[in-house]
């Protein structure tokens, strides 16, 4: 059986898998926080039939060896943590980050998860939490006599209650950030949870030690591009398309091989 049958398979499963890749992006055009993912491929193993510097009949050394491939497969789909457009909400409740770092979150199993979405609201209790009710790590706690909500650029959070002239402060929000952010666990949510290959997470205060800053009022949009992953769509139709014609013409080889007669 013709090796090409296999390896253009392997083209197409592949490009099916860069395709699911794209469209989740797309799917997330939206989605406050987001960050897009690529799909990382590997060549597959070589059959040898002769080697690099092998000696000829002649006693020559042969210059240049005789590999043929096996295919492509996919290894990793990294996350791509570049921030994105910043959008004015005039929310109080919606927080931006301007630079590296993450939101700190308390799950319902009281471990931490990290987010880029900054949409907070406040529940009954008035925590500042997120669209699915997760507070913020360490808690805030806006009053329910507060007229207003400040959040300064280094996360302090403040409230002026009826009756004063200078505000409380109520708070202060953490970052954390990782050595190796793609290597974060995708909960779903908006939320990312440590790896062993993300590393353990490094808190500080916004503004400080390479941390970013706090935007009030803003949210951080997806940062896919609509343009970039339409092109990588083409790219990975014609790639697609391409693997199944080699299968094509593999298969019109065979059928004139099976049809020659003596």
């Amino acid at each position: 059986m013709m090796r090409a049958l296999f390896t253009s398979a392997t083209g197409m499963a592949a490009q099916q898998l860069h395709l699911d890749v794209i469209a989740n992006n797309l799917a997330n055009i939206n989605t406050v926080g987001f960050k897009r993912s690529r799909a990382d491929f590997q060549d597959l193993l070589y059959q040898t039939i002769r080697s690099a510097g092998t000696t000829s009949a002649r006693g020559a050394q042969v210059p240049t060896g005789l590999n043929v491939g096996m295919g492509v497969r996919p290894v990793a789909t990294a996350t791509i943590f570049t921030t994105g457009t910043l959008q004015k909400t005039d929310n109080p409740t919606d927080l931006a980050i301007e630079g590296d770092g993450f939101f700190k979150v308390l799950l319902p199993d009281g471990t931490v998860a990290y987010t880029r979405d900054g949409a907070f609201k406040l529940d009954v209790q008035g925590r500042l939490v997120t669209s699915d009710g997760y507070p913020l790590e360490p808690e805030i706690i806006i009053p329910q006599d507060a007229q207003s909500i400040t959040v300064g650029k280094d996360g302090t959070v403040s409230v002026l209650r009826a009756g004063q002239t200078s505000p409380d402060e109520v708070g202060q929000i953490q970052l954390a950030r990782f050595i190796n952010p793609s290597g974060l666990q995708h909960l779903g949510q908006n939320l990312y949870k440590p790896t062993a290959a993300s590393g353990d997470p490094v808190e500080g205060a916004p503004g400080e030690q390479g941390f970013g800053t706090i935007a009030q009022n803003m949210l951080e949009m997806s940062n896919v591009q609509i343009v970039d992953e339409m092109v990588a769509m083409i790219i990975a139709q014609r790639a697609y398309e391409i693997s199944a014609k080699a299968i094509q013409t593999s298969d019109e080889m065979l059928n004139i091989a099976n049809n020659l007669r003596r």
